[in-house]
């Protein structure tokens, strides 16, 4: 019978895949556009609100600027687009920036962009799942009473959906990236038809508001408000880069599939960006940053709405169906946004930790052959900021995009060193023309992607943006310290040319309670293993039971002398320390292996009833240095029918001790022990 742990694990999870299995899970690209791209497009979901309530400090007026501040985001994006596209060619296998920057840069350019990028993959998850909670608590109250519940429980179901498996993970969320496509590209081309070929007088829910400016904006405050806003609307551009740390898991050709892939995001994130702004122009539509100090004048018990679901309800109108369809498809692909991120986050974790600066589990794929460690790691910081900053989209989004151009730039400059130092090679006029190309549009990226950097530092770094910052600069820290770590200790283990030296020899103790079956076995295998010398030790706690012990073990005429260590204190960890260490002084060529007998139990609270006493001798006698510890078990009756690792049909051709009594472990070679010690003297 299976245990519970197990049915759970593999009713969410599945069974697990073979690694020869891990070819099949490659994707093609209508399967790798949903999966790497969703959080570029469901970008456009909440881009425009940040540039429009950006722009409302300044008062309606400032919403004439929203096309052009658009339109600077869209080159920013096509350039990154363009840049990354060389990325793909040039470096196909799967380490992205992070790879590009530490070839090129240097190792600690490299730790520079993974950091940012690892915190930034935590953000993607917190600010796409917050936002989806307010488009979709646009249109059901509940929601927007419940934001950071929900929010938390997005995130368990996209990671019990990750731990699946990277392509089923990317078939459940194909449908809606779709489908959000389709249903905001449909909007759009209705507006827009209305407007211009039917002539309807299309106007938002808020264009009739009246709403002051919270500032007074003129000159140099402007420029500064511009810059804000685009840095805001640069927020469009966050997980273009999953795509270049994500190739190898496309399917062959590799860089080429990929290389559409990201050509395809770029052009369908342009035109929605472009589409939203220009509709929401030509509605009338305003969205401010603070409604209940700006409003000045407006209906009774007004709410403001999201962009997407206000441009929705003027074109499919207030009661319509399309309108929760719209709001809906909106929440769901934000939702689904934070798939970006848990394709991203464990394999730059995988990567990390096979260079050694993150801990080896994270390399380690799971029973789906997905990095489970790193889905886990990814959903339990996001939670954390999540409940930290109440699933508050604006308080997060101050915090976001930091990373993702710090990454962008180093990349960049890191290509530019990359075609450098081919072009020095090549000889081929046809390929020199083909590698500047690349460097020009590289160079083009690194200055644009510099620049937007710097204007996210100058302009949001005291509303938040330090705190990432913080953060990149911990993992940086952290991320060193394990590197240094794991080479000191790969240093202090690095064989020598000096063969070892064989123990002189080997003392044997096994460690005794009460004389009872685990007793018996544990003192039968410590001699089966021909020690130089063998002793049981028990420890004097009780004057009583010991001389009972005694007696019986006299009864029973056993062939191992039994040492008894006084305990005035009645401490046992102690004595037992002391008497390992005076063995061992005498020769420090010696070794001891202490034998301990330890009960396998079946039920959780049974642990909390047996083998205190021996975990903490264990504990203690691994920090003692020429000491081996052996712990030999023995099953319970209430192990009976568990499945140990499949183990069930093993386990049951144990040797058989009594009707109550569960299967033995076939670990090599304890024998059963008896009462006979005619049994004992053939071992």
């Amino acid at each position: 019978m299976a245990r519970p742990t197990s049915l759970l694990k593999r009713l969410l999870l599945g069974r697990p895949f073979r690694s020869d299995r891990l070819q099949h899970t490659l994707l093609p690209k209508r399967i790798a556009l949903p999966v790497f791209a969703s959080d570029a497009l469901s970008s456009v979901a909440y881009a425009p609100d940040e540039i429009l309530l950006t722009l409302s400090i300044a008062g309606a007026s400032a919403f004439f600027f929203s096309p052009w501040v658009a339109l600077a985001v869209v080159v920013v994006m096509l350039t990154v687009v363009a840049s990354y596209r060389q990325n793909v060619h040039a470096y196909p296998s799967g380490g992205g920036d992070y790879e590009v920057a530490t070839v090129n840069l240097g190792p600690k350019a490299g730790l520079a962009v993974a950091s940012a990028l690892l915190v930034d993959y935590v953000l993607t998850v917190a600010v796409s799942v917050s936002s989806g909670v307010a488009n979709l608590g646009s249109v059901v109250p509940f929601v927007a009473t419940h934001k950071v519940l929900i929010a938390v429980t997005a995130v368990v179901l996209l990671t019990a959906i990750n731990l699946r498996g990277l392509r089923e993970s990317g078939t459940a969320f194909a449908i809606p990236t779709y489908g959000f496509v389709i249903v905001i590209g449909g909007m759009l081309l209705t507006g827009l038809v209305r407007v211009f070929v039917l002539g309807d007088d299309l106007r938002a829910p808020s264009a009739g508001l009246e709403i002051q400016a919270e500032h007074s904006v003129t000159g140099f405050a402007l420029v500064f408000l511009l810059l804000r806003t685009f840095s805001s609307g640069c927020a469009a551009l966050t997980g273009v880069e999953a795509i270049s740390n994500g190739v190898p898991a496309f399917k062959s050709p590799k860089s080429k599939n990929a290389a559409t892939t990201l050509l395809l995001l770029g052009g369908i994130s342009v035109a929605m960006l472009v589409g939203i702004i220009w509709l929401a122009r030509l509605t009338g539509l305003q969205f401010v940053e603070d409604p209940r100090t700006q409003i000045i004048s407006g209906p009774d018990g007004y709410v403001q709405k999201t962009v997407t679901t206000q441009l929705g309800e003027t074109v499919f109108g207030g009661g319509s169906v399309l309108l929760y369809v719209v709001a809906g498809m909106t929440a769901l692909i934000l939702f689904l946004a934070a798939n970006t991120a848990f394709n991203g986050f464990p394999v730059l974790g995988s990567i990390l930790a096979q260079d050694r600066y993150l801990p080896r589990q994270l390399h380690t794929r799971g029973d789906r052959l997905a990095f489970s460690n790193g889905i886990l790691f990814l959903a339990v910081f996001a939670v954390v900021l999540i409940i930290g900053f109440q699933a508050e989209v604006t308080k997060l989004i101050q915090l976001y995009i930091v990373g993702v151009f710090v990454s962008f730039t180093l990349s960049q400059a890191g290509m530019i060193r990359h075609w450098n130092r081919h072009l020095r090679r090549e000889r081929d006029p046809e390929a020199r023309r083909r590698m500047m190309r690349s460097r020009a549009i590289n160079t083009f990226g690194m200055v644009m992607t510099g620049v937007v950097l710097i204007i996210v530092l100058a302009t949001k770094f005291l509303l938040g943006a330090w705190i990432a910052i913080v953060a990149m600069a911990v993992m940086y820290v952290v991320m060193l310290g394990i590197r240094r770590h794991y080479d000191r200790i790969a240093e202090e283990l690095e064989p020598t040319e000096q063969r070892a030296v064989l123990p002189a020899r080997n003392h044997a103790i096994v460690l005794v309670s009460k004389l009872h079956k685990p007793t018996l076995r544990a003192v039968a295998y410590a001699r089966a293993t021909r020690p130089d010398t063998l002793t049981a030790v028990t420890v004097n706690v009780d004057e009583q039971d010991t001389r009972d012990l005694q007696a019986d073990w006299e009864r029973r005429e056993l062939p191992v002398p039994l040492t008894v260590i006084d305990s005035p204190y009645r401490e046992i960890t102690r004595p037992i320390l002391d008497f390992v260490a005076s063995v061992r002084r005498e020769s420090p060529r010696d070794v001891v292996t202490v034998f301990i007998p330890e009960y396998v139990v079946g039920r959780w609270w049974e642990n909390l009833l047996h083998n205190q006493s021996a975990l903490r001798l264990k504990g203690r006698l691994l920090f003692e240095p020429g000491v081996m510890v052996t712990s030999v078990p023995w099953q319970l009756a209430s192990t009976a029918g568990k499945n140990l690792d499949r183990l069930d049909a093993t386990l049951t051709r144990g040797p058989a001790r009594g009707p109550r009594v569960a299967p033995q472990s076939t670990l090599p070679p304890p024998v059963a022990a008896t009462p006979s010690t005619e049994r004992e003297e053939r071992l």
